[in-house]
């Protein structure tokens, strides 16, 4: 059995633990977990799942297998430069948003084999849509082991990183644009006057009944919408209402924005590296 090892202790860090456990992939003492400075934090995941805290560098790099970077992605420069003495030759796997490979391996002044994954906050209950790209040093057996991994907190799609600013404003992001849905929902129901707890059973159910029609009719989005829209109805009513307020259009404008930014992100992290070499 391999050994993991973690280098930051968040909550991303924290879920792909969990899903590792839960799977039985690995085991307690399979997984080692670092961080720069929060013991307390260290302390809490091995007395909530038994892994192994390590502050001596040596050793944690001496053990491990597998490293994973899930430190905020402002704190990668520093942390890796930390590191970067230590690391052998491990598969990389970063969760850093924003970061590419090349600027990953730049950090590390050395072409390792990196995994970058873009898993969503779902991953805290094993829900996560998350897709990785592989650096060209990585062959099968690593991209099997990363995706075996990886779909511990979810599913994982093998994608060109070319594509990862696309990925990010649709399932990185996503969750929060449906959690905003939810919350406009809610404040529709008080105003048209239903009790807010039984208003929050039936959005949820709603949302939970409408994405498993997608997922399990093998219909079209469009096909679904027009089945329960009837002429002169409620439904269309409600659809004429959003379309009014430019609905479709805000949506699209809402996911080109936030790959935009992405990419920006991107560059920022690349221009920091180059201001250093």
């Amino acid at each position: 059995m391999k050994t993991i090892g973690f280098i930051g202790a968040g909550s991303m860090a924290e879920a792909m633990i969990n899903g590792l456990l839960k799977s039985g992939m690995m085991k307690p003492d399979h997984i080692l977990v670092t961080n720069r400075s929060n013991d307390a934090r260290l302390k809490e995941l091995k007395d909530t799942y038994g892994v192994l805290p390590c502050r001596d560098k040596t050793a944690f790099f001496e053990k491990t297998d597998i490293i994973v970077l899930a430190v905020k992605p402002k704190d990668a420069a520093k942390s890796i430069a930390g590191i970067r003495s230590h690391i052998k030759n491990q598969l990389v796997i970063s969760v850093l948003a924003g970061i590419t490979i090349e600027t990953i391996q730049c950090y590390f002044e050395r072409n390792l084999t990196v995994i970058r994954a873009m898993p969503n906050t779902s991953a805290a209950i094993g829900k996560s849509a998350t897709a990785f790209s592989a650096s060209p040093e990585a062959g099968a057996d690593a991209i099997k082991t990363a995706k075996t991994l990886l779909e511990t907190i979810g599913e994982a799609s093998l994608v060109e990183e070319k594509h990862m600013d696309a990925v990010t404003a649709i399932a990185g992001s996503g969750p929060a644009y449906l959690y905003h849905y939810a919350e406009a929902m809610e404040t529709a129901a008080h105003k048209v006057g239903l009790e807010e707890g039984f208003a929050k059973r039936l959005i949820l159910q709603t949302m939970a009944g409408a994405i498993e029609m997608l997922q399990q009719s093998g219909k079209q989005p469009a096909q679904l919408r027009t089945e329960i829209t009837s002429a002169g109805g409620t439904t269309e009513a409600g659809l004429r209402a959003l379309k009014e307020r430019c609905f479709e259009d805000a949506i699209v404008h809402c996911i080109e924005e936030t790959a935009k930014r992405s990419g920006e992100i991107k560059e920022e992290f690349a221009g920091t590296v180059l201001k250093h070499m």
